[in-house]
């Protein structure tokens, strides 16, 4: 599960140093970068989504697609946010070359390409002020959700985009498992997390890491109450990393020393929740099927109903790919079916407020024969790496 805006979490970027001054630990210094082999994607494949989207914006009537610097503007063109202006926006039209031009002339630039009347497709990320601009300058056009362009080609990975997946995953767990190596009672979630970014960094991307320790775990996002971890607490940690802009999204939960008998039970009812998850997720099913599946589970131990505490409170996974939380969700009143390519986080967490937090994710992709996982789950409490 991951948020837009984070709490104690580091980031890789930083120098592999510790903050307390703390020598790097052997578990994290003996890491080695994983990046050999990673291919970015062709040119070949942008140039063939650039065309899935002009099909899709003939089905849905569009004259022309308009990003700003973002995910979706990476997806078509290879070129990232620092790549252009901010006042930049990216125009794909049906019947022309795509181009960039500055914001403020993108209305004349349509009008160029042929595109300032009709139906005009904006992406969800474009800024308000930008396409208030462009209703102004083109009063004759009518303009649209991008969503059914932008998800439509996004949300069914390639081969290419599958591997690059796949990694990232890969990379997410050889940085917990070395930071889960130093875990001692006094530690502070800030620690934690700064331990995390070093692995990340010495395994050759940036990542992040939100990591909650025991009452607070049942906060699916965290608190910013400072945190000491003791003996007994419940320890969840959750985020990814991005190899050449695909994100991972992965949660452990386990518990400093052993064990109670209460958080071992409901642990193993968050991996039955998980595996009900999974095994819903079939080719043609819809997505709220699967959320209904994990949900059933929870349920039938007698906790919710619905989204009701204690229980699950949100939705059992969402679509990943350049971002963290992208098209389409496994929730409720989503009806759209499941196909090959589509990826997603499988994470139906369980909150019992005041008490613990219990969240398993990992993320799968769809085959013709079902879902796949990208890592292995938690065989149990005490084995978060099978």
């Amino acid at each position: 599960m991951r948020v837009t805006r984070r709490l104690f979490l580091a980031s890789a970027a930083a120098p592999l140093t510790r903050a307390d001054q703390r020598p790097i630990p052997e578990s994290i210094r003996k890491l080695k970068p994983m990046t050999d082999g990673i291919r970015p994607i062709t040119a070949a494949e942008r140039e063939s989504r650039i065309e899935r989207a002009r099909k899709l914006l003939r089905e849905n009537s569009a004259g022309a697609l308009v990003c700003e610097p973002g995910s979706s503007a990476y997806y078509f063109t290879g070129m990232r946010s620092s790549q252009q202006g901010g006042e930049a926006v990216w125009i794909l039209p049906v019947r022309s070359e795509p181009q960039w031009a500055q914001a403020p002339a993108a209305g004349n630039a349509l009008r160029g390409m042929g595109a300032a009347t009709g139906r005009i497709a904006i992406e969800e990320r474009v800024r308000f002020g930008t396409a208030d601009g462009l209703r102004r300058q083109l009063p004759q056009a009518e303009l649209v959700s991008g969503t059914p362009i932008t998800a439509g080609c996004r949300m069914i990975k390639s081969p290419a985009e599958i591997a690059l997946l796949q990694r990232a995953n890969e990379i997410t767990i050889a940085a917990y498992r070395a930071a889960f190596a130093e875990l001692r009672e006094g530690m502070s979630q800030t620690e934690l997390a700064g331990l995390i970014a070093a692995a990340y960094e010495a395994l050759g991307v940036k990542g992040e890491a939100l990591v909650i320790f025991g009452k607070y775990t049942a906060n699916p996002h965290g608190s910013r109450e400072p945190q000491k971890l003791r003996e007994g607490d419940v320890v969840l940690v959750d985020d990814g990393c991005s190899v050449e802009g695909y994100q991972s999204d992965i949660t452990r939960t386990i518990v400093l020393g052993k064990p109670t008998a209460r958080q071992r039970r409901i642990w193993d009812l968050e991996r039955k929740a998980q595996d009900a998850a999974l095994a819903a997720a079939r080719p043609g099913a819809t997505c709220e099927s699967v959320d209904a599946a994990a949900r059933k589970v929870i349920t039938d131990f007698g906790f919710g109903p619905d989204y009701r505490l204690p229980g699950l409170p949100h939705r059992t996974g969402h679509g990943i790919g350049l971002d963290g939380h992208e098209w389409t969700y496994l929730v409720r009143g989503n009806q759209m079916r499941l196909a090959p390519g589509m990826c997603f986080s499988d994470e139906p967490t369980i909150a019992i407020e005041g008490e613990f937090g219990i969240r398993l994710e990992d993320c799968f992709y769809m085959t013709e024969n079902g879902p796949r996982l990208f890592t292995k789950q938690s065989a149990a409490i005490d084995e978060p790496f099978a």
